[in-house]
């Protein structure tokens, strides 16, 4: 089993200065936990995975594709591979956790 808790996994990404820390890779799925404060600006570009966003804490607008919709804690938001997407308008800071699928390569 792989048990992991979102407080360490926040501070170990915090540690490494990064936006994005990857914590579980397995061969058909990968998990990270992404970070984005208020006012910053999401730099992601379309990924070849499916992916699946939980937002943890926080709140800000994403799109997907022609749609947007507003996320807070609790939200799940579902991204198909090769659909462009990204976080906007973030005005609490935001950590998601993020599913890939296949893993992210």
């Amino acid at each position: 089993m792989k048990a992991f808790r979102l407080d360490e996994l926040e501070a170990e990404r915090a540690a490494n200065e990064g936006a994005y820390l990857q914590f579980l890779r397995e061969q058909n799925m990968s998990v990270g936990l992404y970070a984005l404060d208020a006012g910053e600006q999401d730099p992601q570009k379309p990924h070849h995975q499916d992916e699946v966003y939980f937002i943890v804490s926080g709140r800000a607008a994403i799109t997907v594709g022609l749609e947007t919709t507003q996320v807070a804690r609790g939200s799940i938001v579902y991204v198909p591979a090769g659909v462009a997407h990204k976080f906007h308008h973030i005005t609490e800071d935001l950590r998601v956790l993020v599913v890939f699928s296949p893993s992210e390569r």
